[in-house]
């Protein structure tokens, strides 16, 4: 492994990873690589052997207390080499947050004790389409749902109270990316819920979802698919639900979505102290 060198990837070479995470069944969004790269510039990792791209991983550092880990993925054909453990190495012996939070497959979960993370809940990713979800939600009131363009102080502290972290820089690439559809809801000034749907390789993916409550959950949830064209009316949309949070899982029995699979999140440290009960869907896997 002389020839193996570990540096920080390109934007470009972000998006190669993000096409590996497509090959491995993980559907990330088209401009999921433009938004994440600039998160955190240098905590995206490759691996190089003689000048070829054979490793990823990401740990994205929001700040001085928490990070996340993701896109650990090593070419098939370069598997069990070693390349995977040094890259994977390397990234965690150069973050210095306190807590690294990630999602983990369930095939990798013990790898992952074994490097000194542990359990906190289970992800469960839930699946549907337009058409199916909006006939099962019926009639939803849409006066007060409003379109989200552009990153704000008040959506920041509201997201704050569901995130380890202050994550502005994401947010606001998150909002403004093309094709991405984001829905707010306020009361009175007061933000009670936002939503982001994105197209992805594979249909869509809603996320974030955070809500008050269930009935807010539900008009933004309509809203976002109304974004959705028509002529895609039979597509996949997929939500990444916490197990925690029993009211987003009694939507998701309501709604009559699918689970397609499920995650471990897992953390180095401890189990941040956010408000679970409002997470009616993850922002991401790779990101948190």
């Amino acid at each position: 492994m002389s020839d193996y060198v570990i540096r920080p990837l390109t934007v470009d070479e972000v998006q190669k990873a993000v096409d590996w995470a497509g090959r491995e069944g993980w559907n990330p969004g088209y401009h999921d690589a433009r938004c994440f790269h600039g998160t955190d510039t240098r905590g995206f990792l490759g691996g190089f052997l003689d000048g070829e791209m054979i490793a990823s991983i990401s740990v994205v550092q929001y700040d001085d207390a928490f990070a996340f880990l993701g896109f650990y993925i090593v070419r098939p054909e370069f598997r069990g080499s070693g390349h995977g453990l040094k890259i994977w190495r390397h990234a965690l012996e150069n973050c210095n947050a306190d807590n690294i939070g990630l999602d983990g497959v369930v095939e990798q979960q013990d790898n992952y004790r074994k490097s000194g993370f542990t359990f906190a809940y289970n992800n469960y990713r839930f699946g549907g389409t337009k058409r199916g979800i909006l006939a099962a939600l019926g009639a939803q009131p849409a006066a007060q749902v409003e379109e989200l363009h552009s990153f704000s102080d008040d959506l920041a502290a509201y997201d704050r109270q569901m995130f380890p972290a202050p994550r502005d820089i994401f947010l606001r690439d998150w909002l403004s990316a093309p094709s991405h559809a984001s829905r707010v809801i306020a009361e009175n000034g007061i933000i009670r819920g936002y939503a982001t749907l994105r197209p992805c390789q594979s249909g869509y993916k809603i996320g974030p979802l955070f809500a008050d409550d269930a009935e807010i959950a539900q008009a933004l949830l309509a809203s976002v698919l109304e974004a959705i064209p028509d002529d895609h009316a039979t597509h996949d949309v997929f939500i990444d639900m916490p197990r925690p949070n029993a009211a987003a899982f009694a939507l998701a029995d309501k709604l009559g979505l699918e689970k397609v699979f499920e995650t471990a999140r897992m953390y180095s440290d401890h189990t941040p102290d956010i408000d679970l009960d409002r997470v009616f869907g993850v922002t991401t896997f790779e990101l948190g």
